[in-house]
């Protein structure tokens, strides 16, 4: 053990050494690189009680974020290192959606100055909203605005970029179209998202992390199509450096049975169950990675692949699990995939014959269903998987706590949003 007196003799060196590379140094990459392995040498050195979370996870990947007890005191004690998180600005769009408002506590969690963008500011900071959204904007900064209208877009960015002396570090896009069709694939998927782009060049923004989907590699839908366009100007463009990440599956999206077999009633699968497989990622994962992105070089300009820790898992085995978390029986139904055909033929037949928008939008809505029946949403390169949490580890957890609502995937779950404003009138009931 260092005396107190050698402690205080290394700090001043180390100290010393710290500030000479760092200003000296010509090279100003190599006194970046310099002052950084300085520093947490010194760090590691004077403060026993340090402690570094290099754990590798369960997929063998080493977190990107190192927390040390003595960092805040230096920082305090030396006004912060040039380019530090606490100085970066991170502009979340798509901020209240599933993955958008996880994205948004993540970057908050990393040291980013968070603005999240919503259409609605009342509905997550009225009592209801706080009381739906939970932690997900602590610590965030709530600004309103409509990403589809985009000289409004373009004058908030100027305002965010003004408040935070003109700099915008990352423009981080979680946009989606709720439903997948036509219409309204390419007001999100396509034209918002390029109003965030356009709007985070023109105030000098430097990187954009754009939210993709992995079904975009074999696309013959509406919003896939939509994606695409917009990934295209992504790349065309030289004003901002990207990372596009490609999802295969949201845990959500393979957990809306659950209600229908605590009813009772049997999975429904098409085929044998064995058609597709898939390895879906948690929406904490996958916002850790989107955050990641902004500074990690490896990432840059980079279309990159994205699944969960898990091995392949068919349809049936995703029934098995839920049951498994439910603690009952399987109970499978086998649905014939010709099933799709009849539905979306006849549909388009009543579309075509009377020029009907419902009809083609209720035909796209088959067709979508039929995609993830038949196409497998899988990586299984190392380097595309990514995080902590497995399907099993989340079907556990959501046979007691419940899932949140969503219309497309969990449409026989309670929905939140009723259950917060009973609550809400209760509370203010006389």
């Amino acid at each position: 053990m260092k005396s107190l007196r050698q402690k205080e003799l290394l700090h001043f060196h180390l100290t010393f050494l710290l500030f000479h590379f760092q200003f000296n140094l010509k090279d100003k990459t190599a006194a970046d690189n310099m002052f950084t392995a300085l520093f947490v040498a010194a760090v590691a050195v004077l403060s026993p009680s340090s402690t570094c979370a290099f754990a590798p996870t369960s997929s063998g990947r080493v977190p990107t974020s190192i927390r040390m007890n003595a960092l805040d005191d230096f920082m305090k004690n030396f006004g912060g290192a040039a380019g530090s998180k606490s100085e970066r600005v991170a502009v979340i769009a798509g901020a209240t959606g599933y993955i958008g408002k996880s994205t948004v506590r993540e970057s908050v969690r990393q040291g980013y100055k968070t603005v999240a963008l919503v259409r609605d500011k009342s509905k997550v900071e009225s009592e209801g909203g706080k009381m739906l959204y939970g932690t997900f904007f602590e610590g965030a900064e709530i600004v309103e605005c409509d990403v589809c209208d985009a000289e409004k877009l373009t004058a908030t960015f100027k305002d965010i970029s003004s408040q935070y002396n003109g700099k915008i570090d990352a423009v981080v896009s979680c946009l989606a179209s709720r439903s997948g069709i036509k219409k309204d694939a390419y007001a999100i998927d396509y034209q918002a998202t390029l109003n965030c782009l356009e709007s985070g060049r023109a105030v000098g923004a430097r990187h954009f992390v754009l939210l993709s989907a992995f079904c975009v590699k074999n696309p013959w839908l509406q919003f896939q199509q939509a994606k695409l366009k917009f990934e295209a100007a992504l790349e065309a463009q030289k004003d901002m450096t990207y990372s596009i990440v490609r999802p295969t599956a949201f845990f959500k999206s393979v957990s809306g049975q659950l209600e229908v077999i605590q009813s009772g009633a049997p999975f429904v699968m098409f085929g044998d169950g064995e058609v597709t497989r898939c390895n879906p990622i948690s929406e904490a994962d996958l916002a850790t990675y989107l955050i990641d992105c902004i500074n990690d070089k490896s990432r840059l300009n980079k279309i990159i692949s994205l699944g969960g820790p898990d091995e392949p898992l068919t349809m049936k085995k995703q029934g098995e699990m839920l049951y498994s978390a439910i603690g009952k029986e399987p109970n499978f139904f086998y649905a014939p995939l010709w099933l799709f055909d009849v539905i979306i033929d006849s549909l388009q037949w009543v579309a075509d014959t009377f020029n009907s928008e419902k009809f083609e939008n209720a035909a796209e809505l088959g067709r979508i269903g039929k995609y993830y029946a038949v196409e497998d949403m899988l990586t299984t390169d190392p380097e595309e998987k990514f995080g902590t949490m497995t399907l099993q580890e989340h079907y556990n957890k959501i046979a007691v706590e419940g899932q949140e609502y969503d219309p497309y995937t969990t449409m026989f779950a309670k929905a939140p949003a009723k259950k917060v404003e009973e609550e809400v009138k209760e509370k203010i009931a006389p």
